[in-house]
Formats: structure tokens, C-alpha cells, sequence
């Protein structure tokens, strides 16, 4: 069966014009056009009938590609909401990839969402130095990325700057007395797992407190990663006094050890975590968080497409969004400390 690449090859264009091409997108040239068409001829390609389907549901519409690395993550959800919420109420739709961060599971599904004629694709790449995404942006694919960014590449990117966030929850610890301070980081290939652990150094050394390797660990950026980790931080001969979560998922995962060993929060451990969630003020004690907005991010990262599909020469942008700390009772006092 013949692909998008073959289609390329043949007519000496690349594969983001073949499927603008297929898309009937008026900025092909003419020439260009009948050099495509002559290519998917001769190799009889035909283009995707669940592709074809959700185009006609709406007059018009366009085809969105969004990868995202587990869905399982309250803050994808809510990314996932803000892209979706923008794309209707501009006559796209939107297929959805979850690729867990597996590298052979997120080439599956470019490879398949390509094969649809998606008209661009909104990605949270799985290192910075993802070759998959690269190929789609030197392709000519209209490309936007969320939460993490593409070293020596432009590309649109749509985040939050992870540094501060993560600097302003250690500082505020700090300010409640806590000088031991132990780190569940997640996956160390992911960008925003370095950044926010670049945070919490920058707290501790602004503040002249040594940072200790021995109460910064790291596994996956899952549950089962922060459940782990914090046993075997609690287990330590001096254990912190507070635990800092990379994420919403390591975040539960602590906290699921700490009520397992009935521990109290904050008076045994206090606990601040990187992400926050709806539901953080039906914890007890509620949770201090650092707050994305994720709907305003899958928005945002919507409309920058949508510009981009439309105007392919407009410069790269780069959009970071500030952080807020969701301060709560999960981290105590300063009198209580005292």
C-alpha cells in the first residue's frame, strides 16, 4: 500500500504538501498541485476514509493531530479540553494519540495520523531532542508543541515557565522553616522534569542550603514512581521534614505511602506538589500546589496552529505562561514549625 511518503517522493515535494494537497488548501501552487496528483495516480494512493468522514461532518473543517504522553494526567486532561474547546468553535476536529511515554508507540501514531491528511499537529514531544517531532517540522508539518519544547529546532511552543513555579513552592517551604527538603522527580529525559528540578536547586542554593543527591530521586513521572520513592525517602536515617512532587501523579502516589504509615500532614511530613487539581481542597488537609493553566494552554497552543496552517512563514513563537502557587495547609505554618 502506497504512503504519504511515497506520494512525496515521487512528486519531489514533501509530505505536509501532499497533504495539503489532499486537503484541497488553496496556497499550493497550481503546477505543484497537478505534480502530486499525477504522483498519487500513478502509485493509486487513497487517502483515508475515516479521514474523509470527520471532514464532511462539517463543511470545511480541518483535521487536528494531537499527541499528548499519558492521558492519565489531570493536567493533559485539562490541555486536552482547552485544545478541544478552541478547535470546535473553529470548524476542527481533533484525534487524539496517547503514547505513554513509549518512542515506538508515539512513531505508531504519527505514522498513522499522517496517513489521515491531518492538517497540523499539537505535540508534547517526548525529550527535546525528539526525532519524530523534528521530522514533522523539517517536513513542513504545521507543528506546535505543549509543556515541552525542541532543542536546536523552531518550533511553536506553548508552556509554563516550570523553573519559577518550581522555585517559588521550595522557597516557600523554606519560609516555613523547612531546610530538608527531599525532591520526587519524574523522568529525567523530559524537560520539564529538569527544569522544575533546576528550580528547586536555584531555591535552595539562593537561600545557602546544601543540596543533598541523597533526597533528590527519580524513576518514571507515574504513581507508582511517587508511591516508591516517598517509602524510601520516609525510610531514610534522617528523613526530609518536606517532600516536593514533580507532578500531579507523584503527587498522589506520596501521598498514597504517606496515609498508608498513617503519618500526619503537615505535623509528621508536609508535602507540596508541582500541577495542580480541582479537587486538591477536598484533601485532608488540603493541598499547597503549583497551578498550570492548562486550559489556557491547549487554547492558546489551538489558535497558534490554526495561525500557522494558515500563515506558514509567520515567525516562531514562543509563549510562557507564569505559574501560581496554590497555597493551602498541606505545608503547615511558620508558628507551628517554630
Amino acid at each position: 500500500m502506497s504512503s504519504l511518503k511515497n506520494v512525496a517522493d515521487l512528486a519531489g515535494v514533501s509530505v505536509a504538501t501532499v497533504s495539503r494537497v489532499l486537503n484541497s488548501d488553496e496556497v499550493v501552487k497550481y503546477e505543484t498541485k497537478v505534480k502530486v496528483m499525477n504522483a498519487i495516480k500513478t502509485l493509486k494512493y487513497s487517502p483515508n476514509r475515516v479521514a474523509q468522514r470527520l471532514r464532511t461532518t462539517r463543511k470545511s473543517s480541518r483535521l487536528i493531530g494531537l499527541l499528548i504522553p499519558d492521558i492519565q494526567n489531570p493536567f493533559y486532561v485539562d490541555v486536552i479540553r482547552g485544545i478541544e474547546v478552541f478547535a470546535y468553535a473553529n470548524n476542527a476536529a481533533v484525534v487524539i494519540g496517547n503514547f505513554s511515554q513509549d518512542e515506538k508507540k508515539e512513531k505508531l501514531y504519527l505514522d498513522i495520523l499522517k496517513s489521515e491528511s491531518v492538517d497540523g499537529f499539537i505535540v508534547a514531544p517526548s525529550n527535546e531532542k525528539d526525532i519524530y517531532i523534528k521530522e514533522l517540522v523539517k517536513d513542513g508539518f504545521p507543528v506546535v508543541c505543549i509543556d515541552r519544547g525542541l532543542s536546536d529546532i523552531e518550533v511553536d511552543l506553548v508552556k509554563v515557565d516550570n523553573q519559577k513555579g518550581a522555585f517559588n513552592a521550595i522557597e516557600h517551604l523554606i519560609k516555613l522553616q523547612h531546610t530538608r527538603i527531599g525532591h520526587i522527580t519524574g523522568n529525567q529525559l523530559i524537560p520539564t522534569t529538569m527544569e522544575r528540578l533546576a528550580g528547586y536547586e536555584q531555591a535552595l542554593k539562593q537561600y545557602n542550603i546544601a543540596i543533598d543527591p541523597e533526597i533528590i530521586v527519580s524513576r518514571e513521572s507515574d504513581y507508582e514512581s511517587g508511591a516508591e520513592l516517598a517509602a524510601y525517602l520516609l525510610d531514610l536515617e534522617n528523613p526530609p521534614t518536606a517532600i516536593f512532587t514533580g507532578n500531579n501523579l507523584l503527587t498522589l502516589g506520596a501521598l498514597e505511602t504517606i496515609n498508608k504509615r498513617g503519618l500526619k500532614i503537615p505535623e509528621d511530613i508536609a508535602i507540596i506538589g508541582f500541577d495542580d487539581v480541582y479537587w486538591a481542597n477536598s484533601l485532608n488537609p488540603p493541598l499547597t500546589a503549583v497551578r498550570q493553566p492548562g486550559f489556557e494552554i491547549g487554547k492558546r497552543a489551538m489558535e497558534l496552529l490554526i495561525q500557522r496552517i494558515l500563515s506558514p512563514e509567520r515567525e516562531v513563537a514562543s509563549i510562557i505562561y507564569k505559574t501560581e502557587l496554590m497555597i493551602r495547609k498541606s505545608c503547615g505554618s511558620k508558628e507551628k514549625r517554630l
